[in-house]
C-alpha cells in the first residue's frame, strides 16, 4: 500500500520530469524559430519612393536552408500597416492587387521574387516621406515565429505605373 509521502514523491518526480521536457520542448522551439530567420535573406531588394500613403517593396527572398519557410508578415516604421501582396485574375479579366493568404513560401535551396505587377509588401498609411537614396528598415516575421531586421534602399521607380491610392484592402 502507498503512503502519503510516496504518493508525494512520486508526484514530486513526475513533476519534476515534465518539467525538464518542457524546458528541453522549449529549448528545441527556441532552436527552431531560429531557423527560418537565419537561412532567409532579402537580396536586390528596393522600396519605392513616396511622400507618404501607400508604397511597395521588392526584392528576391533566397532560402539557404534544407526546408522551406513561410514569410508570413512584415512590418516597417514608417508604415501604419505593411502586408504581403499579390496581384490576382477579378475573374473579369483584369488584374487586381489583393493580401496573400498564408504568405510567401520560400522553398528549401530556392528563392521567391516580389516584384512591381506581381507579389510585393505593400506599405500603407505611409507616416513620413521615402526619399529616393534613404533606406527603408522592415521587419521580416516567418510561419516558425523568428524575425529579421533588413535595410531596403529607396528609389525612385515611374514603372508598372501602380495606382495605390485606389488599392481597396480586398
Amino acid at each position: 500500500m502507498m503512503t502519503t509521502n510516496h504518493i508525494r514523491r512520486s508526484l514530486l518526480a513526475a513533476a519534476a520530469t515534465l518539467g525538464l521536457a518542457a524546458a528541453v520542448v522549449g529549448c528545441s522551439d527556441d532552436a527552431t524559430s531560429a531557423v527560418a530567420a537565419n537561412s532567409v535573406t532579402l537580396t536586390d531588394s528596393w522600396a519605392k519612393a513616396a511622400d507618404g500613403g501607400m508604397t511597395a517593396a521588392f526584392g528576391t527572398l533566397v532560402n539557404d536552408g534544407d526546408a522551406p519557410v513561410t514569410l508570413t508578415a512584415v512590418a516597417a516604421d514608417v508604415s501604419g500597416r505593411a502586408e504581403l501582396h499579390e496581384m490576382a485574375s477579378d475573374g473579369a479579366g483584369s488584374m487586381s492587387m489583393r493580401q496573400k493568404e498564408g504568405g510567401f513560401e520560400v522553398p528549401a535551396h530556392g528563392e521567391r521574387v516580389l516584384e512591381p505587377g506581381g507579389e510585393h509588401v505593400m506599405l500603407m498609411d505611409v507616416t513620413a516621406p521615402m526619399r529616393a537614396g534613404d533606406t527603408l528598415a522592415l521587419t521580416l516575421t516567418f510561419a516558425d515565429g523568428s524575425s529579421a531586421d533588413v535595410e531596403v534602399p529607396i528609389r525612385d521607380f515611374t514603372g508598372a505605373q501602380e495606382n495605390y491610392s485606389e488599392h481597396t484592402g480586398e
